[in-house]
């Protein structure tokens, strides 16, 4: 079975469906260097001279043959477009029934508070009277992906497809899970990056993940409990299936303790998991598609809260550069690799650089080290 992965950035989810032995055949944005060496792959920037959205996606893969396919971020915005996919072939995933519930503000909220899921305030258009000057609010897309758009809300009335949220307080975080319908397994608990500078990010852009979590043991086998939780009401009444993740702001509750705050739900694979298979040895490809089937893996994140850490960051670039020589850099821990002589202009990505650690903190630090040696090949320097 020949199976098309598509999205914005597919080159994570192909490694693993190689490793796992599967045919695959990507369609995203980028198209890097890395991912073509890797696999067969079709690059709406290089081959079709096409933005990202999803009519390019459906233009360019009208062109592609396969028997089923895998979508990852941001197709869970459009399930118009994945409905129109499913007319052609089989949807490995969850189906646009499936995304028209669970992207839908107005279900999502009702579910959290019938389901008891602590969460953000949420308020759509026409509720704005409703923003108590208890909370500061944030002004976000109704389909939001990676932070962008994020903004504080100026008062003003929405307009468009924008939701409020109140804005929590805490560590900014995020789960990944495997589901087949009924059930589901946590597969691993992340702290996100946002904004940061070093990365050449702002404002509350996503730009990495760090896993396990950055609080002592006891906190996060607690946080893992109530996500847990959270993950088995979501997969129970919207009926998820393959894997999925769960953004949220670990906070206090009223009783004190640590809280998740869920803020979004992903059903898709997520660009966290590469952490998990490189941790843990989960091959999340082959996870996803065992799901579809029922399977679950027998696989308690409980013994992994203490560490070691696994990072990975996303280079922004700060002014517009010239690529040189990447021969090494696979070997250097860096993927999304461009293609030598490649113009990038500001504020696009330049890669994606991995690092570990003993501590969160030594994680961070290689991390931003690594991110600051690409800086320094590129010509991309830092200003104080």
């Amino acid at each position: 079975m020949r199976t098309l992965v598509l999205g914005l950035s597919t080159r994570a989810i192909a490694e693993s469906a190689v490793r796992g032995g599967n045919n695959v055949i990507t369609l995203d944005y980028f198209g890097d260097q890395d991912q073509r060496a890797l696999v067969e792959n079709y690059s709406l920037l290089r081959d079709y001279g096409l933005p990202f959205n999803a009519e390019s996606l459906l233009k360019a893969s009208s062109d592609l043959k396969f028997d089923s396919l895998v979508y990852t971020s941001n197709l869970e915005n459009h399930p118009d477009l994945v409905g129109e996919l499913a007319s052609r072939a089989e949807v490995s995933g969850n189906g646009p029934e499936v995304l028209c519930r669970i992207r839908n503000w107005s279900i999502f909220r009702e579910f959290c508070r019938e389901s008891s899921i602590p969460h953000p305030v949420t308020l759509l258009p026409g509720e704005e009277k409703m923003a108590s000057e208890t909370f500061n609010w944030l002004l976000k897309p109704s389909h939001s992906g990676g932070g962008s758009g994020i903004r504080s809300w100026d008062g003003r009335r929405l307009k468009g497809p924008h939701i409020l949220q109140a804005h929590v307080d805490g560590i900014p975080a995020s789960a990944a899970f495997v589901s087949n319908g009924k059930r589901s397994v946590v597969i691993g608990l992340t702290g996100q990056l946002i904004g940061n500078r070093e990365l050449g990010a702002s404002g509350y852009s996503w730009c990495g993940n760090i896993l396990p979590l950055p609080i002592e043991y006891a906190k996060s086998l607690w946080i893992l409990e109530e996500v847990e939780k959270m993950a088995a009401r979501i997969t129970q009444h919207f009926g998820l299936k393959g894997v999925g993740g769960v953004d949220f702001i670990i906070s206090r509750g009223a009783d004190g303790q640590p809280c998740p705050f869920l803020v979004e739900v992903n059903p898709r694979y997520t660009a966290s998991m590469e952490l998990m298979e490189w941790a843990y040895g989960l091959n999340i490809y082959s996870l996803h598609m065992k799901a579809l089937d029922g399977g679950l893996p027998e696989f308690l994140l409980s013994g992994h809260l203490n560490g070691p850490y696994f990072g990975k960051g996303i280079v922004f670039t700060r002014q517009s550069v010239s690529i040189g020589n990447t021969k090494d850099w696979l070997d250097m821990g860096r993927r999304d690799i461009p293609f030598p002589g490649e113009e990038i202009n500001a504020g696009r990505p330049v890669c994606t650089v991995l690092a570990k650690g003993n501590t969160y903190h030594e994680c961070l630090s290689n991390l931003l080290r690594n991110a600051a040696s690409v800086r320094r090949e590129t010509g991309d320097i830092m200003e104080d």
